[in-house]
């Protein structure tokens, strides 16, 4: 999801995309990748891990390979969609097979390395791109996935042994229907806003029904007994402290990476690996503190320095929106920093506030609850800034005394708006779609940063006077009994 954020731009050059078709072809992966997680969760455990690493590899490497070959904005979408089926199989797979195997003694290491890898690969992979990007088309992003799926699952065939859970549970596909249905119309509401309105019928219905069939998810989770997700676990303070904070995070971040990568390349108009390597401050922020944060929390208790991870973020993204097509590289930095310092605080606790609320029966759940509280934030985020992005641009954007067609070339995003100018020789078009681009900016990273905020407030207000952990774990353990 990281990576192809890089590849953005000439992405919308190339099959002249729209921002909302940007938007999706991002979110398609995100939002498909978030609703299967808990269901392809279990089919692993039932079925085995393996099974499961093996099939969604395979699919991976195959929609890559189509995606390569795809010139259609459309087409693209239904293939990043097929890649975040794939992507649901794979994730929870990983770290269900490494908890299962590992003996107690080396578990923790052993998750602690996942835990890295998995970290780096977001900064990896923007830096990935961005280089081979500087020699071949955005084709190329997909050409890489195609190598890393080949190479995994070799080493899988080889190396990894079947696991499954010996007690088999009924799959719960009546609330995994509802997941994918709830999210689905949620999701695509607020993508679709800025094109019909965020006060039309349209958006007002669809997110009106997406939170109602989420309502029914919940209600249908209550009475199931085996449900997908047991709604009761959010009754521990800790554990639905750290569920929305992960959400917020990377609510916030992923849909920072996504509108800033189109900032520095089409508005600063750097290559895509500067752009990438521009954004290396925040990772070289970010690994130093997410060290310090088990210290601070040792200390100090992890309230305070996960509070004051949240309010970083927030001071991060209030610099970057002060951003425009003049802005110097080291008001970058300025906010690349506290925003990478921030998220290493915030996400340590928020992670373990998770995993240590919950019996050890439950690890599974609390790992499957933490990735998708990532992906579920990453895709929101993605869709809220991004739409906050595209009305922001259309809403300033003046096209008046433009012939139709052109006005509504330049009005569905920047990349096209710098083409047409090009074209027509109309510097001044150009000039004011980065102005209005800047304005769309600013909007969507207040956005992102009032996100930290409510995570920082959410966190306080829940944690105030928290319970002890044991405690909380052993009624959670009551609660998944009686279930």
């Amino acid at each position: 999801m990281a990576s192809l954020n890089v590849a953005l731009p000439d992405i919308a050059r190339e099959t002249h995309a729209s921002q909302t078709q940007l938007s999706w072809i991002i979110d398609a992966y995100s939002l498909v990748f978030a609703a299967l997680l808990l269901l392809a969760a279990t089919l692993g455990d039932r079925f085995g891990r393996r099974r499961a690493l093996l099939g969604g590899l395979a699919l991976f490497a195959a929609g890559s390979v189509a995606a390569a070959f795809s010139s259609e904005p459309g087409v693209l979408i239904a293939l990043r969609a097929l890649l975040g089926v794939a992507a649901a199989f794979v994730m929870p797979a990983t770290l269900s097979t490494i908890t299962s195997t590992f003996p107690r003694e080396q578990r923790t290491r052993a998750v602690s390395i996942w835990a890295a890898v998995a970290g780096a690969s977001a900064i990896l992979g923007l830096v990935t791109s961005g280089a081979v990007l500087e020699a071949w088309s955005w084709r190329s992003v997909f050409w890489v996935n195609v190598v890393l799926a080949v190479t995994a699952f070799i080493g899988t065939y080889v190396f990894v042994p079947e696991s499954a859970e010996a007690k088999k549970q009924r799959v719960d596909t009546v609330g995994a229907t509802l997941t994918v249905v709830g999210l689905g119309i949620l999701v695509y509401s607020v993508i679709q806003a800025p094109e019909h309105g965020w006060g039309s019928t349209r958006t007002l219905t669809g997110i009106t029904v997406g939170f109602l069939v989420l309502a029914g998810f919940v209600v249908w989770e209550l009475r199931h007994p085996y449900p997908l997700l047991d709604p009761r676990l959010f009754r521990n303070k800790p554990f639905a402290a750290g569920t929305l904070s992960i959400t917020l995070q990377f609510f916030a971040f992923f849909g920072f990476i996504f509108v800033v990568m189109q900032y520095l390349q089409l508005v600063r108009g750097d290559s895509a690996l500067i752009a990438a390597l521009s954004v290396l401050p925040m990772p070289a922020a970010m690994i130093p503190s997410a060290r310090l944060s088990p210290k601070l929390a040792a200390r100090v208790g992890a309230r305070r320095p996960w509070i004051a991870g949240l309010i970083a973020v927030a001071v991060g993204l209030s610099v970057l929106a002060e951003l425009d097509k003049t802005s110097s590289y080291w008001l970058i930095v300025t906010g690349l920093i506290p925003l990478g310092a921030g998220m290493g605080l915030a996400m340590t606790p928020a992670t373990a506030a998770i995993t240590d609320a919950l019996p050890s029966r439950l690890q599974n759940v609390g790992s499957a609850v933490n990735d998708l509280s990532r992906e579920l934030g990453g895709a929101l985020g993605i869709a809220v800034l991004g739409s906050a992005l595209n009305a922001g641009y259309r809403n300033t954007l003046d096209t008046e005394g433009l012939p139709a067609h052109v006005a509504e070339a330049a009005r569905s995003s920047l990349a096209a708006a710098n083409i047409v100018g090009a074209k027509t020789g109309d510097t001044g078009l150009v000039n004011q779609a980065r102005d209005a681009f800047a304005s769309g900016l600013h909007l969507a990273l207040v956005t992102g940063a009032g996100a930290a905020v409510l995570g920082a407030a959410s966190v306080a207000i829940l944690l105030r006077r928290s319970p002890d952990t044991s405690d909380s774990a052993d009624a959670l353990d009551g609660i998944a009994t009686e279930g």
